[in-house]
Formats: structure tokens, C-alpha cells, sequence
């Protein structure tokens, strides 16, 4: 075989959600992939709930990280890289963490940011377009992560722009679907902040060819291929097979997915946030459809590696300041500088706080009233849509006026929450009790008798919370948070 004389390497990239490692042989015109291996391991999650990475998830980590160097060994790799993405770079205890692996296996390990992110994910996920006949002139890459997304768009297989989005699926299913199977109440909260977040990406063009990477990607393609009877050597995801792939996960629990589609269940967990943002990228982009490619940031490491050798961070770095000024992340793109201030961006946000805020406060007399658990349901859904609104503005709003307003709109959202759930529970059994038996009708009164007097509590913390709502007030605070310097 060609290049005996290469050297081998294994190239870990430590995910939100997942490690992974490829090993391979660095050959002068690409790799010959010798093993590759992953774990789902979540460390995104304990980053969400406390902004630090557990003890057991960084335990997890090492027991894996030292299965990846006894993979590494069996194939004499002689060079072992790894990189951290966005749950690292966002963990209050990351150096903690980077420390105790170095001292647990040896490893050294880069916490990247975005921007070299991106440029190895391009790398990795089309490496292999050189080796079609036709190689498409312009095309897109997004890397679905975890914790973040990549998108990058090429011109001739060189990169004109790039952008980190703050959004993975771990992080949105966290934050949004945690039901199981999610409810189409969180369906409509995540989908409404997808559709605003992305509403800020301004680009004049994009490509018709987009190549998805990461673990729901490809997760989706398989289950897509066995639910449907697609093509299984087709690399396509159409935007209707995500809408028919969506019904399912949003129709089916965790376990019954993974036991009818062979995937790990805490992978299916997390699938309804990857097909959401998949989706919802689609539709912002108007593509009908998308090609999934099992190669990215790890085959894009060891590429850069091949490429450069031990100088690969220093050129990867070099060649994603040297693309155009227009790939900065979302956030540094609307607050940057008076060139790059997106007004509308921020003109759009003022208008949506106040409508999602008007429609909220407009029903707070009839909730007051109690006399239609309705408008209870409907001023809580409003209240998870200006939440949402302002999560995708977050990013551009100024903390110390964000954070108490953010917490109030939390607050009445949950506040409604525990009242609406415990109208439905009420509901729910006043509809059962007349095809019961007498026996269990003793049973199910008392419960009712529980709950009914746990309402009528309730709706007191329900009256003072709403009272305490100054409308002018909030709307006041809600459009400081995004005022702009006249």
C-alpha cells in the first residue's frame, strides 16, 4: 500500500455531546482511515444545568479517552491530537477539566474556538468532493454539534465565510425538549427561537448544495433509511423525509425509537432538537434538501495535521483570519463595530419583545378572573414565546438589564405552568370518573379533592405574581435590554 511510511495518527475532537476518534494514516493527498470510534457521553448537559462539567461526566470522559488510545495503539499511531468544542469552551471549571485528563492520559488537548471550528469541520466534511467528477463550485458545510453549529460556505473548495452558532442539539433539547416524547407546546416555543435566531443571519447568497456532519445527522439518515425504505447507499435527507422523521419523534418515546431504529437511547433523547434545528435551517434557507456526510471535525483535524504536522493549529488559524471579514459568529457580527451593527437585527428584537409582551399581558385580566382555565394555557404559552424571543437575542443584550428580566418572564411562565398542568390533571380525571368502577371512584375523588384544593392555593401565588406584573414596567425594562446608542 502507498504511503507505508506515513505517519499515523489519531485525532479526538471532544464534543458537546459525543468524543469520537479516527485513526489514520497521513497521507500527502488525504487519509487512509485505519479505525474510528465514539461515545456518547453528554458532557454538554451538566455544562448546561450548572455551567460546569460533573465529576461523572469527566470521569466518563477519561474511561473513554483511554479506550481511544488503546484503539490508537493497536494501529501504531504515533501522534495523538485532540480538540474541545463548545461545552469545554463554555464550563467555568474547563482548565480543571483539560488538567485532569492531561494528568489522567497524557493527552493534550486544544480548546478551540468557533472560528478554527468551522475551518476543520470544512476540512473533514468534504475532503472526499475532490474525488467526484463533477465537484460542486459552491457549497455549504454545517456541523451539528451539541452545543454549537457550524456553518461554512466554499467558492472552489476555498472558504469565504463562517459563523459558530451558539445552538446544538444537546443544548436545545435542554433547554426546550425535555419532555419525552417533547410536547408540541415546546415544539412551538424551540421552533419560534430557532426562527428568530437564524432570522439574523443576513447573507445575500446561499448555496443550493449543503453537506450536514455530526451525530444527529447522520443518526437522522439512518433512521430516515430504515423508518422509510430510503436508498441506504443515498446520502440525501430531503426537507420532507425531516418533517416525517419530526412525526415520529415527536409521537413515540425515547426508548421505543431506539428499540425500533438501533440507537442508543440517549442519543433518540436528544434526536427531536437535531431534526428541529436541521429543519429550521432548511426552511431559512430555502433548500429542499441536504447530504449528509460521515466525515467532519475529526477527519478535518487529522487532515490539518497531514497538511501541516505539528504546526496544524498555527495554519488552521492563519488560513480562517485569512477568509473573509464576513465569518465572525452571530453574535460578534451584530455588535462588532458601527460597520457590522445590524440595526434591523435589533429593530426586529424591540419589535418582537414588545408583541410577544402585549400578547402575554393580554391575558391577565381573564386569568385574574379564573373563570376559563383557557386563559391560563394561553398567557403561558405567550410567556414561553417571549422567553424564547429573548434567548435568541441574549447574546446582544445588555446583562445587567437581561438577567432580572429574563428571570421575571421565567418566573411567570412557571408560575402559570404549575397552574395550567394541574387544570389539565383536574380535566383529565372529571373525564374518567364516570366509566370507573365505584371502587376506584373513591379513589380518584380523593385525589381530586387533593389537587383541587392544591389549585385553589395555588391560584392565590397565581394572583399576587400577576399583580406584581407591571406592564409599562416590564415593557419598559424588556426594550432596555436591547436600546441602542442614538
Amino acid at each position: 500500500m502507498q504511503g507505508q511510511d506515513a505517519p499515523v495518527c489519531g485525532a479526538i475532537d471532544i464534543g458537546s455531546n459525543t468524543l469520537r476518534v479516527v485513526i489514520a494514516r497521513c497521507l500527502s493527498a488525504g487519509l487512509d482511515i485505519l479505525a474510528t470510534d465514539e461515545a456518547l457521553v453528554r458532557i454538554g448537559e451538566s455544562v448546561n444545568a450548572t455551567g460546569e462539567i460533573s465529576s461523572e461526566k469527566q470521569d466518563h470522559a477519561i474511561a473513554v479517552l483511554r479506550q481511544f488510545q488503546q484503539l490508537g495503539q493497536q494501529h501504531s499511531a504515533q501522534v495523538t491530537l485532540a480538540i474541545a468544542t463548545e461545552a469545554i469552551r463554555k464550563a467555568t471549571n474547563r482548565a480543571a477539566f483539560l488538567a485532569a485528563i492531561k494528568d489522567a492520559t497524557g493527552i493534550d488537548i486544544h480548546c478551540i474556538d468557533g472560528v478554527i471550528e468551522s475551518v476543520l469541520t470544512f476540512y473533514g466534511a468534504t475532503y472526499t468532493l475532490n474525488e467526484q467528477a463533477r465537484t460542486p463550485a459552491f457549497v455549504g458545510v454545517m456541523d451539528l454539534g451539541g452545543g454549537s453549529t457550524e456553518l461554512v460556505l466554499a467558492k472552489h473548495q476555498q472558504i469565504i465565510w463562517h459563523t459558530s452558532l451558539p445552538i446544538g442539539s444537546g443544548w436545545l433539547h435542554d433547554r426546550y425538549l425535555t419532555a419525552d416524547p417533547p410536547t408540541y407546546s415546546d415544539n412551538e416555543t424551540a421552533s419560534t427561537f430557532l426562527r428568530t435566531y437564524l432570522h439574523g443571519l443576513e447573507l445575500d447568497r446561499f448555496p443550493s448544495i449543503l453537506y450536514a456532519t455530526g451525530g444527529s445527522a447522520n443518526t437522522l439518515l439512518r433512521m430516515a433509511q430504515q423508518a422509510f425504505g430510503l436508498n441506504t447507499t443515498d446520502d440525501t435527507l430531503t426537507y420532507t423525509d425531516l418533517i416525517r422523521c419530526e412525526g415520529l419523534l415527536w409521537s413515540l418515546p425515547a426508548q421505543e425509537i431506539a428499540q425500533r431504529y438501533q440507537i442508543d437511547t440517549r442519543r433518540a433523547r436528544i434526536l427531536s432538537a437535531g431534526v428541529l434545528i436541521l429543519r429550521s435551517i432548511m426552511k431559512r434557507f430555502e433548500l429542499s434538501e441536504i447530504h449528509v456526510s460521515t466525515n467532519g471535525i475529526r477527519e478535518g483535524l487529522a487532515l490539518a495535521y497531514a497538511r501541516y504536522g505539528e504546526q496544524w493549529f498555527e495554519k488552521t488559524r492563519q488560513a480562517a483570519q485569512g477568509s473573509t471579514p464576513a465569518q465572525m459568529t452571530h453574535k460578534q457580527r451584530v455588535v462588532s463595530s458601527a460597520n457590522t451593527y445590524d440595526e434591523l437585527f435589533v429593530d426586529a428584537g424591540l419589535r418582537m419583545f414588545r408583541e410577544r409582551a402585549k400578547v402575554m399581558f393580554s391575558w391577565r385580566d381573564a386569568v385574574l378572573q379564573n373563570k376559563d382555565i383557557e386563559a391560563v394555557h394561553k398567557m403561558r404559552v405567550a410567556s414561553r414565546r417571549l422567553r424564547a424571543v429573548m434567548d435568541a437575542y441574549e447574546g446582544i443584550a445588555d446583562p445587567k438589564i437581561f438577567k432580572p428580566a429574563y428571570k421575571l418572564v421565567k418566573k411567570t411562565a412557571d408560575v402559570l405552568g404549575a397552574a395550567r398542568d394541574t387544570d389539565v390533571m383536574i380535566q383529565n380525571l372529571q373525564a374518567q370518573l364516570a366509566h370507573l368502577p365505584s371502587l376506584e371512584q373513591a379513589g380518584i375523588r380523593w385525589l381530586l379533592n387533593r389537587l383541587e384544593a392544591y389549585r385553589k392555593d395555588h391560584q392565590q401565588a397565581l394572583i399576587a405574581h400577576i399583580n406584581s406584573l407591571d406592564e409599562i414596567a416590564v415593557m419598559r425594562q424588556l426594550e432596555h435590554c436591547l436600546r441602542k446608542e442614538r
